[in-house]
């Protein structure tokens, strides 16, 4: 009973059911949950990121994340989202960090602020 009300309480609270803008000091990154309403979990991401220095835009398909209830199965709390071009990994979390790893090596983290 507790996982539903959790699962209906995510549906009901989440700024990212439809898609949101994450705003830092050097990338506007648009999310956009591509998956049909209702669904607590989302293979169909998109992301679009600008750089404010150069303009450039990079635009890649992720999916959601979550922190697994202990039955390991349903997913309990979302965690934000994730995204990979190659050997590059975009993860960009609920808080409003991105980080960008490539082969496993931190390469940016930064804190942005989350916007309609």
């Amino acid at each position: 009973m507790y996982k539903f009300f959790g699962v209906v309480f995510f549906l009901i609270m989440s700024p990212f059911v439809n898609g949101a803008t994450l705003v830092t000091t050097n990338y506007i990154i648009s999310i956009s949950q591509n998956c049909e309403e209702g669904n607590v979990t989302c293979d169909d991401v998109t992301y679009i990121g600008q750089s404010k220095k150069s303009g450039r835009s990079i635009t890649l398909k992720g999916h959601t994340i979550h922190r697994m209830c202990s039955d390991g199965v349903t997913p309990c709390e979302f965690l934000g989202y994730e995204f990979k071009n190659g050997n590059t990994t975009y993860t960009v979390l609920e808080s409003g960090v991105l980080d960008i790893k490539q082969n496993g090596h931190l390469l940016l983290h930064t804190q942005g602020t989350w916007r309609d």
